[in-house]
């Protein structure tokens, strides 16, 4: 693939540094990397295949004078709306991890093992948008079931690290730990209420039928990105004192019957999944082993004893890495090698 000049777009923050990480493991063909960051954060230094990169305040005149092909953002909605059509409009197809065009009917809601063919709309408004973390993990492993026997409904638990909160909400968490162990009394700046030693079913704001804002956009997301608006999604998001990687338990009803050693042979083969199933010797995903790997790990396969065609899994994948920066790396990759 030809080089091209690549922004990085809120790239002081957890996911824009893993973004960086992420296209210089893959080896991605950039010409020049310009990192972008609010005024606060400007001036920092990013390393990038040991080159220490200054980091620029995003202003719309650093973008117009820069020829970027590609932009990767992840600094928020608000900055997506503000930012993402002014990179478009000067000649960068953005890849926008933010909720902000997720539901735009004609901006195409992409994760590469499932709805490759979508990037092909970026050509709409130069805008491909990256789902939500928590999606991402689990239509990765939805999608080789679904294409066998269709799935009619999901109920999904997740328990979400804290990484998906920021890095103020890590350092809560750390901090918590450390006050109880001392006796001190708790303080709650990012949550609440304590995390540490809790759980929080309380992800996003809520809406007025109950459900967070964060259960809704796994309702919508899923059924966008696998393009099925007959698929039933019920979501409960728990925050967890875990640092990194999301843990889903995932329920679901099936058109068809199918058994479990179907599904885990059909996993097996599907890219982007790894399968950790043998409970004879407590063989199964854990948030600790699945941190820092690309992998969506699937256990716990099973029948599911509620419903008809029912089958059960636990579905766990780092919430940084495959779902936030390498989900929008591998976007761009597809997007180099077939469109630009």
């Amino acid at each position: 693939m030809k080089e091209v000049n690549v922004a990085v777009v809120g790239a002081t923050g957890a996911v824009g540094n893993e973004m960086v990480k992420t296209l210089e493991q893959r080896a991605f063909p950039v010409k020049n990397l310009y990192p972008f960051a609010s005024k606060r954060t400007a001036g920092q230094k990013i390393n990038f295949h040991g080159e220490a990169i200054k980091v620029e305040e995003l202003t719309e005149e650093a973008v117009k004078s820069k020829d970027i092909k590609i932009a990767l953002f992840s600094a928020g909605a608000s900055i997506s709306k503000q930012f993402a059509p002014i990179f478009a409009h000067h000649g960068a197809v953005v890849v926008d991890n933010s909720s902000a065009f997720r539901q735009e009917p004609d901006i195409p809601l992409v994760v590469p093992e499932v709805n490759p063919h979508a990037i092909a709309q970026y050509k709409n408004r130069g805008i491909i948008a990256n789902p939500n973390c928590s999606t991402i993990q689990m239509v990765v492993a939805l999608k080789p079931i679904h294409d066998v026997a269709r799935i009619k409904r999901v109920i999904v638990a997740t328990y979400q690290a804290v990484s998906g909160t920021g890095k103020k909400a890590i350092d809560e968490l750390e901090r918590q730990v450390r006050e109880l162990f001392n006796l001190q009394p708790v303080t709650c700046e990012v949550y609440p209420y304590q995390i540490a030693f809790n759980c929080l079913p309380h992800i996003d704001v809520f809406l007025e039928n109950g459900y967070t804002k964060e259960e809704m956009k796994m309702f919508f997301e899923t059924r966008k990105i696998m393009e099925d608006e007959t698929i039933t999604v019920s979501a409960t998001c728990i925050r967890v004192p875990v640092f990194y990687s999301h843990s889903e338990a995932v329920h679901m009803q099936l058109e068809k019957p199918i058994s479990p050693e179907e599904v885990k042979s059909l996993l097996a083969k599907a890219p982007g999944v790894k399968v950790v199933d043998d409970p004879s010797k407590n063989l199964y995903p854990l948030a600790i082993e699945a941190a820092g790997k690309d992998e969506v790990f699937v256990g716990r396969i099973r029948k599911d004893l509620a419903f008809e065609n029912g089958i059960a899994m636990w579905v766990v994948s780092d919430n940084i890495r495959k779902g936030a920066a390498l989900n929008a790396v591998q976007i761009a990759e597809v997007l180099l090698e077939k469109y630009l």
